[in-house]
């Protein structure tokens, strides 16, 4: 059947379709990677691998169709139907994949208790958000927010806690985020640990823990971690006022 058409032709159809969808997914990139998933986020949301799954599939199908379909004998007509069919199908396919990048960016790296949290936008108890202080009532679109949480007492804790068990955590709950404020400042640097001993944990890697620390313009005898709980293990590496300065890959909880 092939042998009638002239693949050339079709070969170059489908040529001039995929650098039109690379262009349009390196533009999504900027989008992704630039305001949804800035920095380690992309690895620690996991980002870079939903990103990939989602323009992979749509970057390669609609050449392979236009491949298919490409038939000058069809007339223009027809032909133009079929194109203008996959480049719609194709960017319905692109918007719900960045839909499903986009609900599932992280809004907060969120203190808690004695590690950081990295919360992602479709676990949050939306409800809530009216109840959240000022400032923090609508979810970021440019990176989460380092934020702490407030702990309830008495029956609002007892509640709280049966949510919790239920899996509504507090992180996930906006009526219980505060700013990272100086207190919030001082609870973190007072649950952190030094930097020192993450050395002496990982020997084999403190080549490449001293590189980013230096990046990061941080002294090692004065900057502290704490673990992350994300995709993957993690850690928060600390400068002296107690915000997070980077992020290193690697298991806090020790």
């Amino acid at each position: 059947m092939f042998e009638r058409f002239d693949l050339r032709k079709r070969a170059r159809a489908a040529g001039l379709h995929l650098l039109i969808s690379v262009a349009v997914a390196s533009l999504a990139a900027g989008l992704v990677f630039g305001l949804w998933y800035p920095g380690a986020y992309r690895l620690m949301s996991g980002g870079r691998e939903l990103f990939l799954l989602v323009t992979s599939v749509d970057v390669v199908l609609g050449p392979l169709l236009t491949f298919a379909v490409f038939n000058l004998k069809k007339g223009w007509p027809h032909l133009r139907r079929d194109l203008v069919v996959i480049g719609a199908l194709q960017l319905a396919a692109l918007a719900y994949g960045l839909h499903t990048v986009y609900i599932a960016r992280p809004v907060a790296l969120m203190f808690e208790v004695d590690r950081f949290r990295v919360v992602i936008a479709a676990d949050v108890h939306e409800p809530e958000l009216p109840d959240a202080p000022p400032g923090l009532r609508s979810l970021p679109l440019d990176g989460p927010r380092t934020l702490s949480l407030f702990m309830p007492e008495g029956e609002e804790r007892t509640d709280a806690l049966f949510k919790a068990i239920g899996g509504l955590d507090l992180g996930q709950r906006p009526r219980y985020w505060r700013p990272y404020d100086d207190a919030a400042r001082a609870q973190v640097l007072a649950k952190a640990r030094p930097v020192k001993i993450l050395l002496e944990h990982y020997p084999q890697r403190l080549a490449e823990f001293s590189a980013r620390l230096g990046e990061a313009r941080l002294v090692p005898e004065r900057a502290k971690f704490l673990p992350v709980t994300a995709r993957g293990d993690w850690v928060a590496v600390l400068d002296e006022r107690g915000d997070v300065a980077a992020f290193i890959a690697a298991d806090g909880f020790f």
